[in-house]
């Protein structure tokens, strides 16, 4: 039986995982994401002892994406900052020649949803994590979306909304970028306490859901999905879809008139189904594509 292994790789932890062909999960394995020379070892021995016939990978970035690059499969410009320019695919590979694909966590995560989760059928799906982090992943006409590099959904540029107390963010890169206002580190700055403790109609959730909601605004108006998904630490706040949809719908003011959002607005922008374990899914998805890939080339 072939084996494919599989990668989360997270900014605070790595999950692990082995399937077989059909999807069945052999094995899991949850590392801390510490400096590269502490935490490949043991992931390259955890997939070595299992043998494994091909490899996926969804990790956070940025990542060279483009084959014809001789960095290829490196994590470039992130802010982990002993990450930086690290050569992710080729040190998980060493010299084993079997197929690998490396993908964007977020991409990992809406090809799971797309696949197996909330969005079965669908062809063009935005899946948003918003954790401490926010991430975006593009599945646009069944195809992931890469293009000059790969979306940084993240990074969109927002209106400050009134009532911010720190209208700028807490990004290092941009001012009033999505992530600097809407991840968790900015949701708790703006409290001023963990969120987590907070009831849920916390002037903090009024503002963060009018983020979230510019942000599905952008994406309705220049990539059209058929279904956004919301997922991450933040959005285990259930009640916060609806103040987004809600939201929503006031800003757009009817300009597009779908069906899907004037009448079914809580299917379309909904949590996903498959999370916490949408990002290794889809890095197994990656694996399997790759592997078919190799057994359908002429010998």
């Amino acid at each position: 039986m072939k084996k494919i292994g599989a990668l989360e790789a997270g900014g605070t932890k790595m999950v692990l995982g082995v399937f077989d062909p059909s999807g069945r999960e052999l094995e899991r394995l949850t590392l801390p994401t510490q400096t590269p020379e502490e935490t490949v070892p043991p992931m390259r021995a955890f997939f070595d002892r299992h043998g494994v016939d091909a490899l996926g990978v969804g990790s956070f970035g940025p990542l060279e994406l483009n084959p014809a690059s001789p960095a290829f499969g490196a994590i470039t410009s992130t802010p982990k900052l002993a990450w930086r320019d690290y050569p992710l695919l080729d040190a998980l590979r060493g010299d084993r020649d079997i197929p690998c694909a490396l993908d964007t966590d977020v991409n990992a995560a809406v090809l799971a949803e797309a696949e197996l989760g909330a969005a079965q059928g669908l062809t063009d799906v935005v899946y948003v994590t918003v954790g401490t982090g926010v991430g975006g992943g593009v599945l646009s006409g069944g195809r992931l979306v890469h293009g000059l590099l790969h979306p940084e959904v993240g990074h969109m540029l927002l209106r400050p909304h009134a009532d911010d107390p720190n209208p700028r963010g807490v990004c290092p890169y941009h001012d009033c970028c999505l992530e600097g206002l809407a991840a968790g580190p900015a949701l708790g700055a703006r409290a001023g306490a963990d969120a987590r403790t907070l009831p849920d109609d916390h002037p903090a959730f009024i503002i963060e859901a009018d983020y979230l909601a510019q942000m599905c605004v952008n994406l309705i108006v220049t990539l059209s999905p058929q279904r956004i998904l919301l997922g991450g630490g933040v959005m285990q706040r259930r009640a916060l879809f609806g103040m987004v949809r809600r939201r929503v719908l006031e800003l757009l003011n009817g300009y597009v008139q779908a069906d899907a959002l004037l009448n079914h607005i809580d299917t379309m922008i909904v949590p996903p189904a498959l999370f916490p374990v949408s990002g290794l899914v889809g890095a197994y998805l990656l694996g399997k594509r790759a592997l078919q890939a190799r057994d359908a080339q002429p010998a």
